[in-house]
């Protein structure tokens, strides 16, 4: 959940300075927009976050990653908001060639290397939307990071909240309904985010067409069925972590959220950051204005689905990419940058047309799409831009396929390769299965048990194989 502070006993004056520095750097930023001081790029660099499990011998969390960091001292592997989960950082990598297959070499490397450190503390790696076998119990402040941002985070949410519980209310094929007293639910939603460094001058165009593909995306690649032993939506890692850090009822301050509208220009999103989102974080830090420190902070605190980041590279000049937040972890590495490959490619083919998608695709109809495929995935009915409705696999398989083909040829990414890692795509739209299906069929055939279902899960995982052979 973003980067480390080194206090959270703010003060009124603290919130005070900290907008004031808030409002300053979005007057700056404005004016590097503006006057075209973010330098102009048509190559596109690309890479992710992966956020894991640790996993004991009872196929149960365990709140294991203090002792495996100490023993893995990997810089591209970092604590998450509880003791059980990991993040898994890329290299940001130019998208062209083979580098789809450099992606998940690298990811794969990480991987074994994680799981040789776990196994050292007596735990297996697993990556999937929402562990089957958590429950409410491990889900508590004991279980809690000791980063300072955590504590912070959770104290100030609750301030806004003023004090009362995270109320739980999910409806699916079975119901969820409970009460939490602090942040610790967002720890059960473990994702895979992508990122795409993008031109300043089509930042817009970039944001609205992740948004547009938002539905596809979780339509292939959902994989958190179960919570709590319940059957809920297909990704139910999408109600949950909305939930998880609610503080109000209107969509205009939801921390998590699809949005209200498209952009015109990517400004939009961080002057909405400074006029409708509380400061969470107020943590004063002296850096030139120009570092953007206070903006940047402020952005981690408000997940949109799709979100636009600002960074500095290795030279110090700034950059935008976009944040693609709807995947959820797993099933598999191989997966993973399918996943990767299906977004880069329909997303860079839609931004780049010469006429604006999203006139074709009003924002409430994406955003409608986006929830019915979070319900119901592959099986989810849709309307696309031609206005034309059918299911989600109808229209992955007959337009959205094509279209990554062709994004990605477009980027310079090596026909054979393209052909290879949407090829994983395509295996799961033919055979209908993405993670959830294959755990709805196990549990079909075995029963509802969530501890041999998480184990079986884990087998075929660590086979390395995509989910769509996975037996059951």
């Amino acid at each position: 959940m973003g980067q480390e502070i080194t206090d959270r006993n703010f003060t009124a004056q603290d919130f005070e300075r900290f907008f004031q520095c808030l409002r300053q750097e979005t007057w700056l930023l404005s004016q590097w927009l503006q006057e075209g001081l973010i330098p102009s790029r048509r190559d596109h660099v690309g890479g992710f976050e992966m956020e894991a499990w640790l996993v004991d011998g009872h196929a149960r969390p365990a709140p294991l990653n203090r002792e495996l960091l100490a023993h893995l001292k990997d810089p591209l592997v970092v604590p998450e908001l509880a003791l059980f989960n990991l993040e898994l950082n890329s290299s940001p990598l130019h998208l062209e060639g083979t580098s789809l297959s450099q992606m998940a070499n690298e990811l794969g490397s990480t991987w074994e290397r994680c799981g040789r450190a776990a196994a050292g503390v007596g735990a297996k790696m697993a990556m999937v939307g929402i562990l089957p076998t958590v429950t409410e119990m491990d889900l508590t402040e004991a279980n809690m990071s000791s980063m300072q941002r955590y504590r912070a985070l959770d104290e100030q949410l609750a301030r806004l909240r003023k004090g009362a519980p995270v109320l739980l209310e999910i409806e699916g094929r079975e119901r969820v309904s409970s009460t939490h007293q602090d942040v610790m639910l967002e720890s059960a939603t473990t994702s895979f985010q992508i990122h795409l460094k993008v031109d300043p001058e089509r930042a817009a165009r970039y944001y609205n067409a992740s948004k547009i593909v938002s539905a596809p995306m979780v339509g292939v690649g959902a994989n958190s069925p179960y919570l709590f032993g319940a059957d809920l939506w297909d990704e139910t890692r999408i109600p949950l972590f909305e939930q998880s850090v609610k503080v109000g009822e209107s969509d205009l301050t939801k921390r998590v959220s699809f949005g209200i509208r498209y952009a015109t220009t990517i400004l939009e999103c961080f002057e909405a950051n400074l006029t409708r989102y509380p400061v969470l974080l107020p943590q004063l830090m002296d850096e030139p204005r120009e570092a953007l420190a206070h903006l940047r902070l402020h952005n981690g605190t408000i997940w949109r689905w799709n979100r636009p980041l600002i960074g500095f590279d290795e030279g110090g000049e700034p950059h935008i990419r976009i944040e693609h937040r709807v995947l959820p972890a797993g099933p598999s590495v191989v997966d993973s940058i399918a996943n990767a490959a299906f977004y880069f490619g329909m997303t860079c083919a839609l931004a780049e047309q010469d006429e604006p998608p999203e006139q074709h695709l009003p924002f409430a109809l994406a955003k409608e799409n986006f929830y019915r495929a979070a319900r119901h995935s592959m099986n989810a009915e849709v309307e696309w831009l031609n206005g034309r409705r059918g299911s989600m696999k109808e229209l992955c398989r007959e337009q959205l396929l094509p279209l990554a083909h062709q994004g990605l040829a477009s980027l310079g990414i090596d026909r054979e390769e393209a052909d290879y890692w949407l090829g994983f795509i395509a295996g799961r739209i033919e055979t209908g299965r993405n993670g959830a299906g294959w755990q709805r069929a196990w549990v079909a055939r075995h029963g509802a048990d969530m501890a041999a279902l998480t184990e079986a899960y884990i087998e075929r995982q660590e086979s390395g194989r995509p989910v769509h052979e996975w037996g059951v």
